[in-house]
Order: C-alpha cells, then structure tokens, then sequence
C-alpha cells in the first residue's frame, strides 16, 4: 500500500513523522489504516519487506516486460521481476519506501502514479499490488490512467481485497502508539467491485486467480485514440 496521490488539508499528523515510513525503516509493524468510525486495518508491513512469497510468485510469472510496479513500497516485487531479467521500474511517493527500493537493486522513481511517467503508453505490464487499486480513492479514475500508461497490447496485474467490499474511504496511517500521518482518500475494492470498475475504465478481464488468500485479476488493456510508439529501450523506459 502506497502511492497515494497528495492529500488533501486534514488533522496535523502527531509528534514522531510518518508512521508509514518509520515502519518501512524497521520492516515491522504494527500498523493501520483507520477511517473516522474508528474501523482499523492491519497493515502487512512485515510482508512487504519480506522477499516475494507464494503469492506474489504468481504475479511475477505473469509479468512482461517491461513492467512498472505502481506504489511499490519497499520494492520487493520491483527486486523480484529484475531478477527475472525483465526492466522494471517502481514508482512511490514515500521516501523511505524508495530508499528500500533503490537498496534492494530495483530502479525506482519518487513519484505519484498521477504525474508524468517515463514511457507511458509504452510498458508492458503494469502492477497494482496490496491493495493499490485504492490509490487516490478513484478506482476507475486510476484505471483509466494507468490505461494510458501501459502498451495497447499490454495488461495489468491487480490485487482484489480477499472480502467482497467496494469502499470508498477517507483514512490515515496510524502506528497503533499514538502516532499518526495526514489523512487521504483511498478505495477497497473485492472481486466483483474490481471488475465493474476495470470495465467502466475499458479494461478486458483476462483472467482471475486466488492464492494464499489473496485474490488476483490480469486485465487486458485495449487501443486509445492517438499514436502511442512501441518500446525502444530498457534506458529509454526507465529514464525519468
């Protein structure tokens, strides 16, 4: 979970920075997200920092490159498709997420999925994992943006919530000690929610999987009008 887009005006964060950050330095929890009603979600910040598992396994076979990962956190699926010989690029907003990133050996770039991005139109894959479909708090919005990111013969690979739910949130990260960042806007959505809004955005689904407990969908994106060049170079592509 990162990558959230700049956040609007909300409580002044408490004494101690950004809980999210202090948690990716120590690659441990614990950690939530709390929305107004005092609903908390458990962060799995430990999982992040781990090497790929079982589950993440799944969406690398599935990667071609080259493959952007959007809001990559501490970078180990960025780390995992370099290992597989593919160009790869990670994209977050956090700091300390892509100094992880940048240790771990994958190229990453400072940045919101909603700026300018090196290559768009142009990457193979696109990656939306534990649970970036929430990024911005518009699913369809970022769908439709990263549409214009990948290649017209390219897809993406998006995580579901395990739960049918389609949320539409304001939230903050909270460190469960008193420590809080600002609050953002940010979405969950399950198997049913992503593919309604996947379609509303004109993405195809292509196919679903579970593993772990975790749910999958790799979704096949189709032309926009205007020309969109096909790729050159790994350099090119991974130039910001």
């Amino acid at each position: 979970m990162s990558g959230a887009t700049t956040a609007p005006a909300g409580p002044a964060p408490s004494w101690g920075g950004d809980p999210y950050g202090r948690a990716l330095a120590r690659g441990r929890g614990p950690l939530f997200l709390r929305r107004h009603d005092g609903w908390l979600l458990p962060l799995e910040v430990e999982r992040w920092c781990a090497p790929p598992d079982e589950a993440d396994s799944t969406l690398l076979a599935r990667c071609r490159g080259p493959v952007l990962d959007i809001g990559c956190g501490p970078g180990r699926l960025v780390a995992g498709v370099a290992r597989r010989g593919l160009p790869v690029l990670g994209l977050d907003v956090n700091p300390i997420a892509v100094e992880r990133t940048r240790v771990a050996g994958g190229a990453v770039l400072r940045r919101s999925v909603f700026d300018r991005v090196p290559a768009e139109g142009r990457w193979g894959t696109g990656l939306l994992a534990d649970g970036n479909i929430g990024i911005g708090g518009d699913p369809v919005a970022l769908l439709r943006r990263v549409r214009r990111i990948v290649a017209p013969a390219g897809h993406l690979l998006a995580e579901a919530a395990a739960q049918e739910v389609d949320e539409r949130l304001t939230v903050r990260v909270e460190d469960g000690r008193g420590r809080y960042g600002r609050e953002f806007p940010w979405a969950r959505l399950g198997p049913r929610a992503l593919r309604a809004a996947a379609r509303a955005a004109g993405w195809q689904i292509a196919e679903e999987w579970s593993v772990s407990g975790r749910r999958f969908a790799a979704l096949l994106n189709s032309p926009l009008p205007g020309p969109r060049s096909a790729p050159t170079s790994s350099t090119r592509l991974l130039s910001g």
